[in-house]
């Protein structure tokens, strides 16, 4: 590793040098501690008594060859303070962790799997003009052996066939999945880390992992992990204060934590931005992941994530330089940002002035769409251009919307119980509310369950409900899911999301009846979508398409196949004059393919 290029903030490989490497004479251990007095390590080879290591390099880092270490073996580093006052942390940059409640870092090798996922890596892009249907899973909750027993998990490779059928089968396209870096509290989903190197013990080993993503690749689905480079985990056997001074952290309380209860970490020093964005390069090199999803970008870009307090320009430009990083050696990755501020150029390229980013959430999409389905029939009229607002601004960056893990959790009810009225209300919204996502603009994302409108919030700690399944409205749901991503992935004029001319509002004007009609064009044929929010049978509708085209149905969602009123190959339309006309039944949507004669 070059020295001078951590110090500097610009390396991405840093793994390479630091942490535990198993060797032909041993496992090397490393380890960066510049204010330490000393540095040992102790283990399970050494039966936990102190091995001191020797200051090397400049004398900032710490490096120890033991014969006798092994993998599987557990590790810690007593590091010493300046007072001679010890403290015994894991390994910042260790490949493995002892499952919670234990603290140890883990000897793991991560060489030994043969990746046979060549034809995807080839033809693998950032999908800026195919589709980008992404599931997001939460690995510990999506299936279970048990939810009585809070280790009930399956690992990395049992859960694997299981979970690419199903996402084929539902025609999705990309699973992203929730932090996997090791985290000690199961109720911080990850997002609060010990072990920003390490998968997480609770489902196996890093190879297990490996296995995980190439098994996806060969079915033709790529794999999204979240990524934290805003913060991690207070506890003491970590990062904090890990040589005895605030080293990764801010030296200011004020700025040191957020609103979470986790430290920040200091961007401005370059050896926290070559660790954060080793670890960012670690699993899409290692890991052969596809793309993250950085977490929290807001609180980067601004102090604590608080715009009243100014931008953090520092952490600013490492986003810059991270993400331009990234990008060179990974062409074809997906970097997409949460980031619920307004900041402009978040998806602009670096030397546009732009954060560099290839997506970001569209969390106001989010938020006043599932707004609007909370209403009462009575008041979407007022409510109208709620759902046209979004297409004011989706041209300043490209987008992806989401209806994910955190609109499913802490009181605020799951997508389908969000939808207004009774149960059974709440189907036939939810569906309506599904095929206008499908043909908005932007990429897509759906949190796991939601697919089957599960009712009961999500618990990282419970499997989802698939014994709902057994009743006819979450079946159907289902299966209406399954056709509407169907119809996503093969209609290319679905997949032009960031060229203005690919949408149209065919129609925006029909306040009163709570109607919308939505055109996306391609040279393969156009999609429209007609939509009706009401709950009044809308008679007598009306919309032109053109004369020189002709109208398929291709998904009626009121169809009795979902639980609808409208029996199957029942739904009727017209065709005259350029116009398509029909009647529409409360809270429903029609696609049709339009082509010319």
């Amino acid at each position: 590793m070059d020295i001078m290029r951590f110090y500097n903030g610009g390396e991405f490989a840093a793994y390479e040098y630091m942490g535990a490497h198993l060797t032909d004479s041993g496992t090397v251990f490393r380890v960066y501690a510049p204010n330490a007095s000393k540095v040992s390590v102790i283990g399970d080879f050494s039966k936990w008594e102190e091995l001191p290591m020797k200051a090397v390099d400049d004398g900032r880092f710490y490096e120890l060859v033991v014969p006798e270490a092994e993998e599987g073996q557990r590790y810690k580093y007593r590091i010493y303070d300046a007072k001679g006052d010890f403290i015994d942390h894991c390994d910042p940059y260790g490949f493995g962790m002892e499952l919670r409640p234990g603290t140890c870092s883990v000897i793991r090798s991560i060489e030994g799997y043969r990746f046979v996922d060549e034809d995807w890596l080839v033809q693998r892009s950032d999908c800026r003009d195919r589709a980008l249907n992404i599931y997001e899973v939460h690995l510990g909750s999506w299936k279970r052996r048990s939810d009585e027993d809070e280790e009930g998990w399956f690992s990395y490779t049992e859960i694997a066939d299981e979970l690419i059928d199903y996402v084929c089968e539902l025609g999705y396209n990309y699973i992203e999945l929730m932090p996997l870096s090791e985290h000690p509290c199961d109720e911080s989903w990850g997002y609060q880390s010990t072990g920003f190197f390490a998968p997480t013990s609770r489902y196996g080993t890093p190879l297990q992992l490996m296995e995980l993503v190439d098994r996806c690749h060969r079915r033709g689905i790529g794999v999204i992990i979240d990524f934290v480079p805003v913060h991690f985990a207070v506890d003491h056997y970590a990062l904090t204060e890990f040589d005895g001074t605030k080293l990764y952290e801010y030296p200011a309380d004020d700025i040191g934590y957020n609103e979470w209860g986790s430290r920040n970490f200091d961007h401005s020093k370059g050896e926290v931005r070559s660790f954060i964005q080793s670890a960012a390069d670690y699993w899409l090199s290692v890991y052969h992941f596809d793309g993250l999803r950085m977490d929290a970008v807001r609180n980067m870009i601004y102090w604590n994530g608080d715009e009243r307090r100014g931008e953090n320009r520092t952490a600013i430009q490492f986003l810059k330089d991270m993400n331009s990083g990234l990008k060179a050696r990974h062409p074809s990755a997906i970097i997409s940002a949460e980031d619920s501020s307004a900041y402009p150029k978040v998806t602009a390229p670096v030397f546009d002035g732009g954060l560099g980013f290839d997506y970001k959430w569209d969390l106001g999409w989010m938020h006043d769409t599932l707004e609007y389905f909370r209403s009462a029939p009575m008041y979407r009229s007022r409510d109208y251009h709620k759902l046209t607002f979004s297409m004011l601004y989706f041209y300043n960056e490209k987008y992806i919307l989401p209806l994910s893990h955190d609109e499913v959790v802490h009181g605020k009810a799951t997508v389908a119980q969000k939808m207004n009225g009774q149960y059974p209300e709440k189907f036939p919204q939810a569906r309506a509310l599904y095929m206008y996502m499908t043909v908005h603009p932007g990429k897509k994302l759906n949190f796991m369950g939601s697919e089957f409108a599960q009712l009961r919030e999500w618990d990282e700690k419970r499997q989802q409900d698939w014994d709902m399944l057994k009743y006819p409205l979450h079946d159907s749901f289902r299966e209406y899911i399954r056709a509407l991503n169907k119809i996503y992935l093969e209609h290319k004029a679905l997949h032009y999301d960031y060229d203005p001319t690919n949408f149209m509002w065919e129609d925006c004007n029909s306040v009163e009846r709570c109607v919308y009609a939505i055109r996306r064009k391609a040279a393969e044929g156009d999609i429209l979508a007609v939509l009706n929010f009401s709950d009044w049978y809308q008679f007598g509708y009306s919309v032109t398409i053109g004369k020189d085209y002709e109208a398929e149905l291709l998904l009626d969602s009121d169809n009795q196949l979902y639980s609808g009123t409208t029996p199957d190959g029942k739904a009727e339309f017209t065709l005259a004059d350029g116009r398509l006309n029909m009647d529409i039944p409360p809270f429903s949507g029609r696609l049709f393919l339009l082509t010319r004669k």
